[in-house]
């Protein structure tokens, strides 16, 4: 066995490079730490940067822009009459997982972290294995952020050319005419909407009886009439049998009985934690069915000097979440008074339109009891939204009928998961800062879509006094 040096000795090792990688490492280096980070791949930024949300949103946004391009009058004069392909398309995406990966990496090189390449291995609770003939290096400390990649069932021939999840999708070399979509949680409606704007025939596969339902009712049946304007049929309540493969297409099969002939099929129905490959059994660590481990609110696993963070730990699996809990657990370590559960966020759903929406849903205060109105702006009536033409959307606010506390904030439309930061930032204030009231004393720039926060405002508070 190979002798550890003083080179590899590190006050904290971070495996993964990821959201949650990254801010862990961050931290724990600007706090004085010795920090290293195990890369899987050959360049740093995990399965976000390369796999999941860089590469699919810098996808989304070029077909959104098609989309945009074909339906303005002024601009169709110009357009020619064939669209581009998915392969051109994915051009975009590749140049900004490039740029994504020189920034991340500079940044690495300017704090000092050590970044090495190599699949990562327990052989005890202080030492782990670079590969199976690597070198060896020790930590007082370990941050596992190693990502999550698609669950794969053991039924589905996923080495056949027409079957894809949601990382081989972006290796597609067509455009093809007709896709099914088996799951329809946030990674299938984003794909089943990307493909519709491309102009595909989307079959979307849900087992459930809306779409998405923990949003907002309103939000939720929104998002399902412009899948379907995007040529997008949700089928609910049903669920994958089988699948028969043949070399033109592949046919579905549901529980149902109904059979769906497409062009290829897009499993995107869960996740499964990176864990499989850590040798933790070393280290009395044992993830769930799905690869997952469990934390506490502190990030620290059942092994005292072992945290986790990220898509790795589970529920919410957001890169925004994913970076505040790779610092709080740097903070488990290095400064455990500035450490905090990562529990009120904002979450983005990047279909065409987009989503987002933080805090309580109508049916959840109902449900509780709380009395409550509700204010609406619909973009249309926005100046900045007729001057732009994005006039689908709506701004929802759900506030406390008594005390106009903010409760909840749900955007559907361009643009929305930047529109909610307004009242987020607002929502979160302590005391009595956090009410409708502050939309009607504050002047915001005209026109923006901020503006959309006062009619908000003034269409709920309107049905209170």
């Amino acid at each position: 066995m190979t002798a550890v040096t003083h080179r590899n000795r590190y006050d904290i090792i971070v495996i993964g490079s990821g959201p949650a990688g990254e801010s862990a490492a961050m931290n724990s280096a600007k706090k004085g730490k010795r920090v290293a980070v195990i890369s899987d791949r050959e360049k740093v930024g995990g399965n976000c940067a390369h796999l999941g949300t860089i590469p699919s949103k810098a996808l989304r946004q070029s077909v959104k822009q098609v989309m945009q391009f074909s339906s303005n009058p002024l601009l169709r004069e110009f357009a020619t009459l064939r669209k581009p392909t998915f392969q051109q398309i994915m051009e975009h995406a590749v140049r900004v997982i490039d740029d994504q990966v020189y920034l991340h990496s500079a940044y690495y090189e300017k704090n000092g972290i050590d970044v090495l390449h190599g699949i990562a291995s327990f052989i005890d609770g202080n030492t782990i294995r670079l590969g199976s003939k690597g070198p060896m290096l020790q930590a007082d400390h370990f941050v596992i952020a190693t990502g999550s990649r698609p669950y794969r069932p053991d039924d589905v021939d996923f080495s056949h050319p027409r079957i894809f999840d949601s990382d081989t999708i972006l290796q597609l070399d067509n455009s093809p005419r007709k896709v099914t979509v088996i799951g329809a949680g946030v990674i299938g409606c984003e794909y089943a909407s990307i493909f519709g704007g491309l102009g595909a025939k989307v079959e979307l596969i849900n087992p459930a009886d809306t779409l998405l339902s923990f949003l907002d009712w309103e939000i939720s049946d929104a998002l399902s009439y412009h899948l379907r304007n995007a040529g997008v049929r949700s089928r609910h309540n049903e669920e994958y049998e089988k699948l028969e493969y043949f070399d033109t297409h592949v046919i579905t099969h549901l529980k149902s009985g109904k059979r769906i002939k497409s062009d290829i099929v897009l499993w995107a129905n869960g996740r499964t934690g990176n864990t499989d490959q850590l040798n933790l059994e070393a280290v009395g660590l044992e993830p769930n069915s799905r690869g997952q481990l469990e934390v506490n609110k502190q990030y620290r696993t059942s092994v005292e000097n072992i945290y986790a963070a990220g898509d790795v730990i589970g529920w919410p699996s957001l890169a925004s979440a994913s970076y505040d809990q790779g610092r709080a657990a740097s903070n488990a370590i290095v400064d455990p008074a500035a450490c905090r559960e990562i529990d009120r966020f904002a979450s983005g759903i990047y279909t065409i339109p987009e989503i987002s929406t933080l805090g309580k849903t109508e049916r959840e205060l109902t449900q509780e009891k709380v009395p409550y109105e509700v204010g609406k702006a619909f973009f249309k009536n926005t100046a900045r939204g007729q001057i732009t033409g994005e006039q689908v959307g709506m701004l929802k606010i759900l506030f406390h009928f008594e005390t106009l506390e903010i409760l909840g904030i749900h955007c559907f439309g361009d643009q929305a998961s930047e529109i909610v930061h307004i009242g987020q930032a607002i929502m979160l204030q302590e005391g009595k800062s956090n009410t409708m009231k502050y939309f009607l004393n504050t002047t915001f720039n005209y026109p923006t879509m901020a503006e959309a926060y006062r009619i908000a405002a003034l269409d709920g508070l309107n049905r209170v006094f």
